[in-house]
């Protein structure tokens, strides 16, 4: 089964892909974001869910990642595609593009960012999305009418405030590409569950290190006539990743059993004594751990 975890834009035209049957799912780690529906889209067993959740009420801070993950875990869920409405930091990069991040920078400080509290497990990070996800992700995008970038490095801040110039100037010097607050420790967590995970992520305008013609002197209809523009892209950006998901599905499914390092990351990393992980450390990862309490 393959999830598609909806952010900012996305997570509202969820529906548009289908309706299915609404599961609301408790898990160690809370409940998740909101239900998760599971439907068919040309074939296709997924899993729906909104990361803001129903109203888009949870800030960035506040999405219940962990619960998020198990969630869609616990389903069966073996692959997930995540949107993120994104600043861009490159002039190449402009709004309602379509881009395909394969490196991240995280500067978030405040997120439970890992299920393994009561042992210790450590994942290898080098290749933070799945690489077999972006390949069919990006030869899918390339027979559509869109503009879609395959490679970027995404920062991810900790929000909800967005970044001061220096900040954004300062990202840039790092070699960054995209700024958003979403995709992690999501991309870090389904890792951890042993999930290939790629991202989509949506352009929505220019981050504030690109200053605009006459901005000092901005009036509020100004302001107001750039926020429409930017909801403006969000929408479009949205439609043209709905066409890349939809058709990218079939692809994806056709190489679902195909093995790949992202379903083995804990093969290597559990560092604990097994026989000393207390019983109740094991009964809460048991869907994560249990294939490897045994060996």
């Amino acid at each position: 089964m393959i999830g598609i975890i909806g952010g900012t834009g996305l997570g509202e035209s969820l529906g548009a892909l289908g309706a299915g049957q609404s599961h609301a799912i408790e898990t160690p780690f809370g409940m998740p974001s909101g239900p998760v529906v599971v439907t068919q889209v040309a074939g296709v067993p997924v899993a729906l869910l909104s990361r803001h959740g129903e109203g888009h009420l949870l800030s960035p801070s506040s999405v219940p990642y962990r619960a998020n993950i198990y969630a869609l875990k616990s389903l069966g869920v073996t692959h997930i595609l995540a949107s993120a409405a994104v600043g861009s930091l490159r002039e190449q990069i402009a709004p309602r593009d379509l881009v395909l991040p394969d490196q991240v920078i995280d500067k978030t400080f405040c997120r439970p960012n890992s299920f393994f509290d009561g042992m210790v497990a450590h994942v290898e990070m080098a290749t933070p999305f799945c690489p077999s996800l972006r390949h069919v992700l990006s030869k899918v995008g390339a027979a559509l009418p869109i503009k879609l970038h395959s490679r970027a490095t995404y920062v991810c801040m900790e929000g909800p405030h967005f970044s001061t110039r220096a900040e954004s100037d300062m990202h840039r010097a790092w070699g960054a590409d995209l700024i958003g607050m979403t995709l992690m420790p999501e991309a870090k967590l389904a890792r951890e569950a042993e999930i290939c995970y790629a991202a989509v992520a949506l352009a929505t305008d220019y981050d504030c290190w690109r200053k605009r013609p006459h901005e000092d002197d901005e009036k509020d209809g100004d302001k107001l006539r750039l926020l429409e523009e930017i909801i403006g892209n969000l929408k479009a950006a949205t439609q043209n990743a709905l066409s890349l998901i939809g058709k990218a599905l079939p692809a994806l499914a056709a190489q679902a059993e195909k093995p790949c390092d992202c379903q083995s990351a804990l093969k290597l990393g559990i560092w604990s004594d097994k026989r000393r992980i207390a019983d109740d450390v094991k009964e809460r990862l048991g869907l994560i751990i249990g294939k490897y309490m045994e060996q």
